[in-house]
């Protein structure tokens, strides 16, 4: 479903018919528009919700145009891939080692994109209460669970056990 709301700056409108967003690197987003032109946002728009991005098409949106120009999905997906078997570590977390503190829904957002890819240990990353509230957006109910306790994660009631001891902050493990 596509949001049909209007930002205005000094008078200007920003964004009309809005189709997606795209990042622009980890301090700032850029809405496309209906006449794919683009408009820079910096990230504390992040926080004020204006419409919820169609999912299953962010894959559409991360590809770089170019090479050189740093892609945040990207960013949270090798900070992902690090964490070891056996521990788990929540959206705020990477946001925080990202720099990018305020960001931990566009974390959940890389972590749902990150599905297509099977070689990115989305299971280990849950919320700040240790809750598998990405449960749902795997092929079953209980595969992220089945997935955790394979890696020796206990969980129990949707909740990873003795959460302090297996949390994995990137900001400390990898300075």
């Amino acid at each position: 479903m596509m949001a049909h709301r209007e930002k205005q700056t000094a008078g200007r409108v920003l964004a009309r018919s809005v189709k997606g967003i795209v990042l622009k690197g980890e301090r700032s987003l850029s809405w496309v528009h209906k006449n794919n032109a683009r408009a820079r946002f910096p990230s504390s728009f992040l926080n004020k919700p204006v419409f919820s991005p169609d999912l299953r098409s962010l894959d559409m949106r991360l590809t770089k145009k170019n090479p050189e120009e740093p892609n945040f999905f990207q960013d949270v997906w090798e900070v992902v891939k690090l964490i070891p078997k056996g521990r788990v570590t929540n959206y705020g977390a990477i946001a925080r080692y990202l720099g990018t503190a305020m960001s931990a829904r566009m974390v959940g957002w890389a972590m749902n994109a990150a599905h297509a890819h099977k070689h990115i240990p989305a299971h280990r990353v849950v919320n700040r209460q240790g809750l598998l509230t990405g449960k749902h957006h795997f092929e079953t109910p209980k595969a992220m669970q089945q997935r955790l306790e394979k890696d020796g994660v206990k969980v129990k009631k949707d909740q990873v056990q003795d959460f302090a001891r297996v949390f994995w902050d990137p900001a400390k493990e990898l300075g």
